[in-house]
């Protein structure tokens, strides 16, 4: 199959989620002989045409100079580039910006999106933008032939919204069984003697929540946060919580070793995500040994189950940090149970490869 995988920032990843499994997906199609393009943005740091066999098509983004609106310029220059080449499959991975120009995406390949998540309902964006990704979403499930959920939650809502058929497929992470505790010196911190956060700093992310339950809590254990802080919101967190010194802003991380690391070696590992489904970083954690305390909300609910403590507010944040140890193995086991299981990335990239070949044939 000659396939085009839409959406992301690029790869490598140096970005996020959907970045991340666009790299892993890609490289595992290729390993099984189909023909992959990569769209990514002309600033990308990775500047080269060929990634480990993925092809990278740079297409010119303006959102350093446009902000959010670079990103419809960014897809309708990456669309405009697909109308020239005979793709058999183009896998959209999400729809916020792309959608408005679907019916510019070439009739004769089949086009996959992959919904993401419930996007107007994040509440960085203002009740217009909600809005508009209302009716943004809508635009997708009309010009797309075949429709990917990452979680049963997801599936659900398509098919009562919209009475829409979708293939439910997760996302995957790979066991971690090579732990290096000399990782941790060039973070400052001991084996189980800190407690983790990794996310995007974005409030539906519920990262100032966890953030106040660290302030209520009174024992001086290091409260390590990764992920990007230079955006307006990020430096809002950093500033609330400055004065905070067991709270330490580390920045984004892209290194996996150290991160799987730091999960491994974690305390407890928050995970706040509360819009959308299946979160690559939450089965990273499972694969990493990590013992979760998540948002409790049906999306972390349907991967994690009785496997994991759960918070609705800064309080149980803190109930959770001044009294749950890294000591309930058997949720630890379960969880990296279930990835080896279910969600291996051998076994999503293989439902992926058997589902486009299945679109193809329809």
């Amino acid at each position: 199959m000659k396939i085009a995988i839409l959406g992301t920032r690029g790869i490598p990843n140096n970005h996020g989620g959907f970045e991340q499994f666009a790299e892993y997906l890609s490289e595992f199609l290729v390993d099984k002989g189909h023909d992959v393009s990569v769209y990514s943005p002309h600033n990308h740091p990775y500047q080269h045409k060929l990634w480990k066999g993925v092809k990278i098509i740079h297409q010119h983004d303006p959102e350093e100079s446009l902000g959010a609106v670079g990103q419809f310029v960014y897809d309708f220059n990456c669309i405009l580039n697909i109308r020239k080449s005979k793709f058999d499959i183009v896998l959209q991975l999400g729809y916020t910006s792309s959608s408005i120009w679907g019916k510019l995406l070439p009739k004769k390949s089949i086009i996959v999106t992959n919904m993401d998540g419930l996007e107007w309902k994040r509440s960085k964006y203002s009740k217009p933008v909600q809005a508009f990704l209302k009716y943004a979403e809508g635009l997708a499930i009309n010009t797309s032939d075949f429709l990917v959920a990452d979680s049963i939650g997801i599936q659900d809502y398509l098919k009562k919204k919209y009475d829409k058929p979708s293939k439910y497929i997760a996302y995957g992470a790979n066991i971690f069984s090579n732990p290096e505790e000399s990782v941790l010196k060039q973070y400052n911190v001991l084996v189980y003697n800190y407690n983790l956060l990794i996310a995007r700093l974005e409030p539906e992310n519920n990262i100032e929540t966890i953030l106040d339950g660290v302030e209520l809590n009174k024992n001086g254990t290091p409260f390590l946060v990764i992920g990007k802080n230079n955006t307006k919101y990020g430096q809002y967190l950093t500033n609330k919580f400055k004065s905070n010194n067991k709270i330490i802003f580390l920045g984004a991380i892209y290194n996996q070793n150290h991160l799987n690391n730091l999960r491994y070696y974690s305390n407890l590992y928050f995970h706040g995500h509360s819009v959308g489904g299946t979160n690559p970083s939450l089965l990273e954690a499972m694969a990493s040994n990590a013992l979760i305390v998540a948002n409790e909300n049906v999306f972390n609910k349907s991967i994690l189950n009785d496997d994991a403590f759960y918070f609705n507010n800064s309080s149980e944040v803190s109930h959770h940090l001044n009294n749950t140890k890294h000591e309930h193995l058997g949720f630890v086991k379960n969880n990296v149970s279930k990835v080896s299981n279910q969600y291996t990335l051998s076994v999503i990239n293989g439902q992926y490869e058997k589902f486009l070949k299945t679109c193809l044939k329809k």
